[in-house]
């Protein structure tokens, strides 16, 4: 029904395959009871990576599986359509958002010594941007880094961090400068500096399986060799890292409205309702058929995005597109797959329950509609 798209190569089918064997093995039978126990082992870093799976997109220099953000997405939606958990995917990818930053504007020292025991799956790495007073306008953050001799004493927080609880090192935009874009930097901040804390794990509508933390930084001293790229220009790096982000936020969107879609089919063929199979009414088949058409039509919409960006020709208005288009289908499919199901779709043991939860997130995680809209609208004008 959803072919993988044209550009793929052998290499990509081959990491679907591998993923697809180790989300049915590894991820799926214990999906739901990891969602209700709101974590997964810590050990599922360890297995991913044996498999060659947590470093797809990543330098071989640093142990990773090589390839491009079209590897990693590929194996991503694999993980998510068959593992059907969107919360453990979350929290196994935390370092896609995390990693990235450094690698592109670290020096060599910071990439040898964060990159490798992430892709190894002995260390958890986590983004921290978002604070208590402000989300999506990053430009208004108020944690402060001051410098102080060879370092920094970091004093504020930060909120709705994927991973926070157990990250060993998170990737923090603090201000370092004035207000607004021009006082931004980038700061690794580890895990067991003093002053920084978990203050709080959040409990959420969706992606109950990842963990979500408030941290708090409380005059912690950050070393001056951890800031990544220029002091005062880390606007540029954020900015940089959200337009991935929301090409991957879309991507899952597109999974989790696959995985959703194919619940509500099988569900449809097996029920019977009046004598006569679910799938046999002419309502049935006609929402069916419409969501088969919205997923392919955001799928279409996100690779197009996707192999531009790849060629280094999206916009941060197209990965808004992108984000907005797969953000809607797959709060009506999910919602629509709730809807086939019946009373079984609102039970919690039920997948298409589960989905319907997890989708939630997706037009407010990464921006809001309404900020990509904005940023749209700025390219439209």
């Amino acid at each position: 029904m959803f072919p993988s798209p044209l550009y793929e190569t052998d290499v990509h089918a081959a990491l679907r395959a591998e993923m697809r064997r180790f989300a049915l093995g590894e991820i799926a039978p214990h999906a739901h009871a990891w969602d209700e126990a709101e974590e997964f082992p810590r050990e599922l870093y360890g297995k991913l990576a044996a498999a060659g799976l947590l470093g797809v997109g990543y330098p071989e220099a640093y142990g990773g599986g090589g390839g491009d953000l079209s590897h990693a997405l590929a194996a991503a939606e694999e993980m998510i359509v068959h593992g059907l958990s969107a919360g453990v995917a979350a929290g196994l990818g935390s370092h896609g958002i995390a990693l990235p930053p450094i690698l592109a504007f670290g020096t060599e020292e910071q990439r040898a010594q964060f990159l490798p025991p992430v892709i190894r799956g002995e260390k958890i790495a986590a983004l921290a941007i978002t604070e208590p007073g402000c989300g999506s306008d990053v430009a208004a953050l108020t944690t402060r880094a001051v410098r102080d001799g060879d370092g920094f004493v970091v004093t504020g927080q930060k909120t709705f961090i994927t991973s926070g609880c157990r990250a060993d090192f998170v990737t923090t935009a603090v201000r370092t400068g004035g207000p607004g874009h021009g006082g931004i930097s980038l700061l690794v901040i580890e895990r067991g500096t003093p002053g920084f804390s978990v203050s709080k794990k959040l409990k959420k509508t969706g992606w109950w399986a990842s963990d979500t933390a408030e941290l708090t930084f409380d005059e912690c001293r950050v070393p001056f060799a951890n800031l990544i790229g220029e002091e005062n220009q880390g606007f540029v790096p954020i900015m940089q890292n959200f337009v991935a982000e929301r090409l991957a936020l879309a991507q899952s969107c597109v999974a989790i409205a696959m995985a959703s879609f194919a619940a509500a089919v099988n569900y449809t063929r097996e029920r019977s309702v009046f004598g006569r199979q679910l799938g046999g009414f002419q309502v049935t088949r006609h929402k069916l058929a419409e969501m088969a058409t919205r997923i392919a039509a955001a799928r279409a919409i996100f690779h197009d995005v996707l192999a531009r960006h790849l060629r280094a020709q999206a916009t941060p208005a197209h990965a808004a597109m992108a984000k907005n288009t797969a953000t809607d289908m797959c709060t009506f499919v999910c919602d629509a797959a709730v809807q086939l199901f019946g009373g079984y779709g609102f039970m919690r043991e039920s997948v298409v329950e589960r989905m319907y939860r997890d989708a939630r997130l997706y037009p407010i995680g990464g921006g809001t509609r309404e900020i990509m809209n904005e940023i749209i609208a700025k390219f439209i004008s």
